[in-house]
């Protein structure tokens, strides 16, 4: 079943690879979406896949990279959200789109 997420991280989180490593991850999973920096230090993201596939990116950004010291990661639970609605053109602004 597809769903979709949007997750915020926060904690040592940028200049550490997180971006990276998640596109990586995410890319490798199946699962569409994009990452970004937030001006507040917070690394955020909205991610689209099947459900098993979504909750292992998710569990990877409880870890993250090795550099990362992460504080918290929340998933705002928007799982049973219809997904398929992700527009890669309206992510011109973001950081990173996987």
């Amino acid at each position: 079943m597809e769903a979709r997420a949007r997750i915020l991280i926060t904690g040592l989180v940028q200049g550490v690879f997180f971006r990276r490593e998640m596109t990586e991850l995410a890319t490798r999973l199946g699962i569409s979406g994009w990452v970004r920096n937030l001006p507040d230090g917070k690394v955020e993201a909205l991610a689209e896949g099947e459900r098993a596939r979504l909750d292992e990116l998710i569990r990877f950004c409880h870890v993250g990279p090795r550099e990362a010291i992460r504080e918290s990661s929340e998933d705002s639970g928007s799982r049973n959200e219809k997904a398929g609605s992700i527009s890669k053109v309206s992510t011109r602004k973001i950081g990173v789109v996987f």
